[in-house]
C-alpha cells in the first residue's frame, strides 16, 4: 500500500488501474467530494515506461515516468489512497461492488471504474523489457521524434506497424520494416501506398527478429536470415508493433460487453452496459486506435463525472448502516429463507 492511511474498506468509487486514466479519475472523483480508491500493482501504465514524451500538452518534453509521478502526486494531494495490489476479482452485489486483490485484501465501492489498460505483445527476447526506453519501444507515436536521422526498425505486419514505419520515415534516416509474413496483414491501402513511396524505407519480409544486442541498451538486432549480406542490422532503435491485448478479464466476469477486439464498449459518458461500472483508457473502444496518455486522462475524468452522477442516483449503496450493503442484503435474504 503506497498511502500511509488505514484504508477504509468501503468507498464511493473503486478505480482499477494506476495509469493516466486511473489517476485522472481519482483526482476528479476527489474534487467531486466522493471517496475514491485506486488499486493497481503497475505504476503509471505504459506511459511510465514510454521514455521521452513530446506530445502531452503543457510539456515541450517530459519523461513518461516523471509525467506519471506528477499524475500520482496530484491524486495523492487529494488524499486518495493508492493500493499497490492488482484486483483479482470483482463481484456485483445489488449495486455494491466487492473487489478482492491478489494479496487477498477486500474493498467495497458503490461504483467501479475499470482503467487497467492493455498489455503490449512482445517478441519474447532477452533484454526486450530491460531495454524498453533504451532503444526498444512499443509506441511509434510517442518515440518517433527521438530518432531524427537515426536508423530504426519496426516489427509487425498490421496497420499499426505500417503507420508506425510511415511516421518513423519522416524522422529517421533509414527505416527497416520487418515482418514474418509474405504480405502485410490488412493495412489501410492509403498507408501502405504512402509507405511504399517512402525512399528511406526498406521492406524485410518473411523474416523474424531473433535477438537484441548491445551493452547497456540496443545497438543491433539479429535476424533469422541475411539482409544485405548479414543477419545482423545495426540500429538505434526497434519499434515492436505486433499488437496489444486489452486486459478485459475483470470486465468479462462482471458481464461487461466487449467488441470483437475484446475492448470494453462504452458510450460517450464512459458507461458500460452494467450499471455502476465505467471504463476508461486503452481498455475501451472510446478513442479508436488513438491510445494515448491524453485520451486516457480525458476518459478517466469523464468516467469519474459519470460515477458521481451514479452515486447521486444510488446513495448509500454499500452503507450497511443505511439500507444495508449488497452483501448484507444477501445475508438477510439467506436468513429469511
Amino acid at each position: 500500500m503506497s498511502d500511509n492511511r488505514t484504508p477504509n474498506p468501503t468507498y464511493d468509487v473503486l478505480i482499477a488501474g494506476q495509469g493516466a486514466a486511473g489517476y485522472a479519475a481519482a483526482m476528479y472523483a476527489a474534487r467531486y467530494q466522493i471517496d475514491p480508491i485506486i488499486l493497481g500493482a503497475t505504476f503509471g501504465g505504459e506511459t511510465a515506461t514510454g521514455g521521452l514524451i513530446e506530445n502531452y500538452p503543457g510539456y515541450v518534453g517530459i519523461d513518461g515516468f516523471d509525467l506519471m509521478m506528477n499524475f500520482k502526486a496530484q491524486a495523492e494531494n487529494y488524499d486518495v489512497p493508492i493500493i499497490d495490489e492488482n484486483v483479482a476479482s470483482i463481484t456485483n452485489n445489488g449495486h455494491c461492488f466487492q473487489a478482492t486483490t491478489t494479496d487477498g485484501n477486500q474493498f467495497q465501492a458503490s461504483t467501479v471504474i475499470l482503467a487497467v489498460g492493455r498489455e503490449r505483445r512482445k517478441l519474447g527476447l532477452p533484454n526486450e523489457e530491460e531495454w524498453t526506453g533504451r532503444g526498444v519501444s512499443f509506441c511509434s507515436t510517442c518515440d518517433a521524434p527521438l530518432h531524427r536521422d537515426n536508423i530504426v526498425a519496426t516489427v509487425g505486419g498490421g496497420d499499426a506497424a505500417v503507420k508506425g514505419a510511415l511516421l518513423l520515415s519522416k524522422y529517421a534516416r533509414q527505416v527497416y520494416i520487418i515482418y514474418r509474413g509474405e504480405k502485410f496483414w490488412r493495412p489501410e491501402a492509403v498507408n501502405l501506398k504512402a509507405l511504399e513511396a517512402s525512399p528511406n524505407v526498406t521492406f524485410v519480409m518473411q523474416t523474424n527478429v531473433i535477438g537484441l544486442k548491445g551493452d547497456s541498451g540496443l545497438e543491433s538486432i539479429v535476424l533469422d536470415k541475411e539482409v544485405a549480406g548479414s543477419n545482423e542490422l545495426v540500429v538505434d532503435g526497434i519499434f515492436v508493433e505486433i499488437g496489444a491485448d486489452p486486459l478485459s478479464e475483470l470486465a468479462k466476469r462482471l458481464g461487461v460487453a466487449l467488441n470483437d477486439q475484446d475492448e470494453v464498449i462504452v458510450d460517450k459518458f464512459m458507461r458500460t452496459n452494467v450499471h455502476g461500472v465505467f471504463a476508461a483508457g486503452d481498455l475501451t473502444d472510446a478513442s479508436g486506435d488513438l491510445k494515448q496518455t491524453i485520451t486516457a486522462a480525458a476518459q478517466g475524468s469523464i468516467a469519474a463525472t459519470s460515477a458521481y452522477a451514479d452515486i447521486t442516483e444510488h446513495p448509500n449503496a454499500c452503507d450497511i448502516s443505511a439500507t444495508g450493503s449488497g452483501l448484507e442484503q444477501e445475508r438477510i435474504k439467506a436468513t429469511q429463507a
